[in-house]
């Protein structure tokens, strides 16, 4: 890096230029003048949604080579109108860092250890435990011969992190299945 000349000190501009209050040029330095906003690099601005609660604040997604560079609120939005909360504010940390878990981690019962699987073998243990279950504890009628068509061996506690569209598939999936047990953290 060169090291800055006497004459390039904003103060020295200041003082000798047309810029004695230091509110132009005079405060600008070549530094200065070659910084710029990290959005200005991206390739495209994908809209979204912040995923931390259910308020749904729109969200500015600036991609730059297939990675997040920055996040920042869609002035557009009426929920939010462009801010975002302290939360918000990290939904690029949220997908960018580098404690994020990629892959899928699975510990057998009484297992000390994880194991990786692959996505596919783990939703088809999900879905098989969960035909199972239901099938398991599926009640068509109570004691009095009145209709059910529930499973109580089944619940969900969905978490504020999910947004209103994760909620309401969820809640559409669980009541599908005989579901009654179903819950948000958010809520309680």
């Amino acid at each position: 890096m060169r090291r800055p000349k006497l004459r390039d000190w904003p103060v020295i501009q200041q003082l000798r230029g047309e810029d004695p209050w230091g509110l132009g040029r005079a405060a600008r330095s070549a530094r200065t003048e070659e910084v710029h906003a990290r959005t200005d690099d991206a390739d495209r601005v994908v809209p979204s949604v912040c995923p931390f609660c259910a308020v749904g604040c729109a969200q500015r997604i600036h991609v730059k080579d297939e990675q997040v560079v920055h996040v920042d609120g869609d002035a557009d939005s009426p929920i939010s109108r462009g801010r975002l909360c302290a939360r918000g504010s990290s939904t690029g940390e949220l997908v960018t860092g580098p404690a994020r878990e990629r892959r899928v981690k699975y510990r057998r019962p009484h297992g000390t250890e994880w194991e990786t699987l692959d996505l596919d073998t783990a939703m088809d243990m999900i879905a098989d435990r969960v035909i199972a279950t239901r099938r398991e504890t599926w009640e068509d009628t109570d004691e009095q011969g009145r209709t059910l068509h529930r499973t109580m061996g089944i619940g969900s506690l969905g978490g504020a992190a999910l947004d209103n569209e994760e909620n309401y598939l969820i809640k559409k999936l669980f009541t599908a299945l005989g579901v009654v047990q179903v819950e948000n953290q958010a809520r309680i």
